[in-house]
């Protein structure tokens, strides 16, 4: 009991100061009718988990100036909301497997057959991304990856053709790759500003 009790007076210590900063920030989570609005420390949080969720909250705290304790129940509220829907680890594709080739898929479709194939496109393992897109036709675009364009050619041929509803297909080969990041909303803050709680 003694060790312990000695531990969060230490702590209650260090964070002294820390606490005293994260007061000038609001505690919980700001919410307006059934809306989790974030404010700046929940960005700042939500930039330092982006660029390593591996830090600990005590990290995190101690380059936002706030306590650990603040970052522990700002990410809890963030989960809670929906904000943050998981965390993963991003791999490196070409060193993992660099001999893989990688295509991106067009896919002309039926307008009633559209939602059906792209929601059987995301049962191959083949194919890492499924969206849609409509200009002048509604099309489902797909990344896809192959060992080869032998494999690519069958896959696409024996999996992907002959699904109801394809018209035709563009395939891309990718060959080189200029940047490659995942979605992030801190070059404009002010579009993303809100998210209704589920």
């Amino acid at each position: 009991m003694i060790i312990f009790s000695t531990f969060f007076r230490q702590q209650t210590i260090n964070h002294s100061y820390t606490e005293m900063m994260s007061s000038v920030w609001v505690r919980e989570m700001k919410l307006k009718g059934q809306e989790a609005v974030l404010d700046d420390l929940d960005w700042q949080i939500l930039q330092q988990l982006q660029e390593n969720a591996k830090q600990t909250y005590a990290e995190i705290g101690g380059k936002l100036n706030v306590a650990h304790s603040t970052v522990f129940e700002r990410i809890q509220k963030m989960e809670e909301y929906g904000f943050i829907k998981k965390y993963e680890a991003v791999l490196d594709s070409e060193k993992l497997s660099p001999r893989k080739i990688a295509a991106q898929l067009r896919i002309a479709t039926d307008p009633k057959e559209a939602e059906t194939i792209a929601k059987k496109l995301c049962g191959f393992d083949q194919v890492l991304e499924v969206s849609a897109s409509f200009s002048e036709e509604l099309m489902v675009l797909a990344k896809v990856v192959a060992d080869d364009q032998a494999e690519l050619h069958s896959f696409i041929a024996r999996s992907i053709a002959p699904l109801p509803g394809v018209l035709r297909i563009r395939t891309a080969i990718v060959t080189r790759k200029y940047k490659d990041e995942r979605f992030s909303p801190f070059a404009d803050r002010k579009r993303v500003n809100s998210r209704k709680m589920k």
